[in-house]
């Protein structure tokens, strides 16, 4: 395993209850959904919201997981690249001289001792000047989120007694309000210990966000997003560096079926769904295999 870090498949589910749970700026922010009907969740979503947990970094939830990490290397900080207002100037000199790239010195720059995001999820920060070389594919990578069954949205006009024109008594934003009346989604994730040496990403990243994904959606609610339950968050740290079974088996093992005859048809409650609870037995003898909201 590369510097201790496990290779994991790892699998979230999550309950939506009259929430957006991600919302497509190409649809004036309806709740994502595919031709079928079945909705999505992006992996951009995801991250964000563990990214913005981290820049609140006088809040409760970083304040905890970020309490006792083992290991730390000296000077390593857990800083978020991908933060709103960045100083691209600032940020460029800490990677060092890109005409003069080299893996070690860059290895070894602030930059990567300063963004924990940048070191787990990868780094494009400066494709458009041609730098290839610092262009890092992070070793977690998160799946498209898809609800096992069709959604269905409602709409509703918001209303503002205050008015939101001069001279109007009353404001309406019509249709504005866009949710998803319940939805169960699934979303994998992967972590690759193969790319660990080429980020810097070491194995303090990993026990953060292992801390981290069970507060993403309870911490980060919103007016659209009030209600979005992150039922189970599976992660199967695998015995073999290369693999000791194939990802699919055990993502395939943990995902809700929706009970009756028609799979196509939209839930309306938790129960609607047969939820697996532990791995099969040929299975789990195979990872280490634990359920992060139990914990």
């Amino acid at each position: 395993m590369s510097d201790g870090i496990k290779r994991v498949t790892g699998l979230l589910i999550i309950e939506a209850v009259n929430s957006n749970p991600n919302g497509n700026p190409d649809q004036e922010s309806d709740p994502r959904v595919r031709d079928n009907g079945q909705g999505e969740i992006s992996p951009v979503s995801f991250k964000r919201k563990l990214r913005d947990l981290m820049e609140l970094t006088q809040g409760p939830v970083f304040q905890a997981v970020t309490q006792k990490l083992p290991d730390v290397p000296t000077g390593y900080q857990f800083g978020i690249l991908e933060s709103r207002g960045r100083d691209r100037q600032a940020i460029s000199k800490k990677m060092g001289d890109i005409k003069d790239y080299v893996e070690e010195k860059y290895l070894q720059s602030e930059f990567v001792k300063e963004y924990w995001d940048a070191r787990l999820f990868g780094n494009t920060f400066l494709e458009e000047g041609g730098a290839k070389g610092y262009i890092k594919t992070g070793i977690v990578q998160f799946g498209m989120g898809l609800s096992i069954s069709p959604i269905i949205i409602q709409r509703h006009t918001n209303t503002n007694k205050a008015g939101v024109q001069e001279g109007k008594n009353q404001g309406m934003a019509p249709l504005a309000y866009r949710v998803v009346q319940h939805g169960v989604y699934v979303m994998p994730f992967f972590i690759n210990p193969s790319l660990a040496n080429k980020s810097g990403c070491k194995p303090c990243d990993v026990e953060l966000l292992k801390r981290l994904i069970p507060y993403a959606y309870d911490h980060t609610r919103s007016a659209i997003r009030p209600d979005v339950r992150l039922r189970h968050a599976w992660w199967m740290a695998h015995k073999d560096a290369l693999g000791s079974c194939p990802d699919y088996l055990l993502i395939d093992a943990l995902t809700p079926k929706r009970k009756g005859n028609d799979p196509m048809t939209p839930s309306t409650s938790w129960a609607d769904y047969e939820i697996p609870t532990v791995l099969p037995s040929e299975l789990s003898q195979k990872v280490d295999c634990m359920d992060l909201m139990a914990q």
